[in-house]
């Protein structure tokens, strides 16, 4: 793993999954049983991805059931994850850190308990811990305002395409873990 040169920032913000830690997470699972809480509302939800399950709960009242049935799985994922290189930096850099995560917070805060790096990390925000999720700003500048640290003054490292766009939107300088995106 090729990791980013962070040392030109006050403060750094990662992305959790596929960045500090892999959660075991089997996705195809996390989406049957999201679709089956959805059909339980009358959506039909066989043709849909995890994200739009989440606009169709929205849209059917059933988003805080569906939350719990991702979360859950998030949750099984966190506790049995991988740590990954760059985890060592964050417990290294002295510098004030956060999470910004599409996970939710809930399994965030068990990975980081699990591998001992919640005491290095002074804010977390999840996918259900604001109003948006990335490719939203909203959640960073979150993370940021809770760190009391200005977007100019920091950096956010992820693994996708997806986090790239959330810091330009944000105003954040960016950097990928292991020099490209793995995904959107």
């Amino acid at each position: 793993m090729t990791l980013p040169d962070l040392s030109a920032f006050d403060a750094v913000v990662y992305d959790l999954d596929g960045t500090l830690v892999d959660l075991r997470v089997d996705w195809n699972d996390t989406a049957r049983d999201a679709a089956a809480v959805l059909r339980d509302a009358g959506v039909d939800a066989d043709s849909l991805d995890l994200w739009k399950m989440l606009d169709a709960a929205d849209d059917a009242g059933v988003r805080d059931e569906l939350e719990r049935e991702i979360a859950a799985h998030e949750r099984e994922g966190a506790w049995v994850s991988d740590r990954l290189p760059l985890a060592d930096h964050l417990a290294e850099d002295g510098v004030p850190s956060g999470v910004c995560s599409l996970n939710a917070e809930d399994a965030c805060r068990v990975a980081l308990d699990v591998h001992d790096l919640s005491d290095h990390v002074d804010a977390v925000v999840g996918r259900d811990t604001v109003a948006t999720q990335k490719p939203d700003p909203e959640p960073l500048l979150a993370t940021l305002e809770r760190m009391a640290v200005g977007p100019d003054s920091a950096v956010f490292v992820g693994d996708s395409a997806r986090d790239e766009v959330t810091a330009d939107r944000a105003g954040v300088a960016f950097r990928y873990v292991d020099g490209g995106p793995s995904g959107v």
